[in-house]
């Protein structure tokens, strides 16, 4: 097995759970419009013993010890599958630039993952394919959500936005983009257990809303494809897990109003929240909504809010 570069570097935007109306079933990558980098960043070097680094603006939130991180953990769990081929990894040296808040309801964790798994993927010649390596990225997600979801892994990797499929090939499809929708998202500065927010959701889920949910994500996918937007947007209303989780969001009731007011096609919780999103077909809208939130829905210095467009690529991989 040869390899073409002695360090590769695989950058992993931030990402939509959810959004709103697709329960583990919808994703959505994030690209400031602002040309600000918002994600995370693994860069893997050949070296003489496995080693991690962390820098960057989040890197004090993570866990002191090496082996707790995901990061380290993705390299083993690589190594290993890479071994059930016969083929060998050797020393590496990892380094992540913690760029994504944690607990903040924009794929921090599977940024991480898919940045991960992507550089080492690329440094040995991409010895396995998109599925496999989504199915990789979901389960180190797993471990740290306590369910198997692919819904930030997904739309992180591959870009724009992504429907999942429940089955191993393909794992997730691509659907058609609003072109002119900008998406508004504003991290509080509080954190929120993905783990936590799973459990206060009810284990049963009524039937009536069930048939909500049907009719919803059914309707928004034709509607993508029909590039009707207002019918989308009518769409865009979460019945699943919002009337619970909207409990562990201070001030969410308020911003949603707000945005409204401002001209939001759509308002919901990004993931697990606390960061929250509005969708809107201008520019001038969305820039007033993110002022707004800045002003009224940020709790501390750690909180921020960016005006985004979907990107229609995911990772991005340099080598040197």
């Amino acid at each position: 097995m040869s390899k073409q570069a002695s360090s590769t570097t695989a950058f992993a935007p931030a990402s939509i759970g959810n959004v709103s109306l697709g329960f583990d079933l919808l994703g959505a990558a994030l690209k400031p419009v602002d040309g600000t980098q918002l994600g995370d960043t693994v860069t893997v070097s050949d070296a003489s013993e496995d080693s991690l680094s962390v820098t960057g603006r989040f890197a004090d939130k993570l866990p002191p010890e090496p082996e707790k991180n995901i990061v380290l953990q993705c390299l083993h769990f690589f190594r290993e599958k890479m071994q059930a081929q016969g083929k060998t990894v050797p020393k590496l040296a990892l380094a992540l630039s913690k760029n994504l808040p944690i607990g903040s309801g924009l794929g921090s964790s599977a940024s991480s993952i898919v940045a991960a798994f992507a550089a080492l993927n690329s440094h040995f010649d991409s010895p396995f394919d998109q599925d496999t390596l989504l199915l990789m990225m979901g389960e180190c997600e797993g471990r740290i959500s306590g369910s198997i979801h692919y819904d930030n892994v997904a739309p992180s990797y591959l870009g724009g936005m992504t429907f999942m499929t429940g089955v191993e090939s393909p794992v997730s499809l691509s659907l058609p983009l609003m072109k002119n929708w900008y998406w508004t998202v504003c991290y509080s500065g509080l954190s929120v257990s993905t783990s936590a927010a799973r459990e206060i959701l009810p284990k049963e889920v009524a039937l009536k809303d069930a048939l909500v949910f049907g009719k919803q994500l059914g309707v928004f996918v034709h509607a993508l494809h029909q590039q009707d937007a207002s019918l989308a947007a009518q769409m865009m209303h979460d019945v699943i897990a919002e009337p619970h989780r909207q409990k562990l969001l201070p001030g969410f009731a308020e911003a949603r109003d707000a945005a409204k007011e401002s001209g939001a096609l759509a308002f919901g919780i990004s993931g697990s929240g606390p960061t929250v999103f509005a969708v809107t077909d201008n520019e001038q809208n969305a820039n007033e909504i993110a002022q707004w939130l800045r002003t009224h829905y940020v709790k501390n210095e750690t909180g921020f809010s960016h005006v985004c467009r979907i990107p229609e690529h995911g990772i991005e991989i340099h080598q040197s």
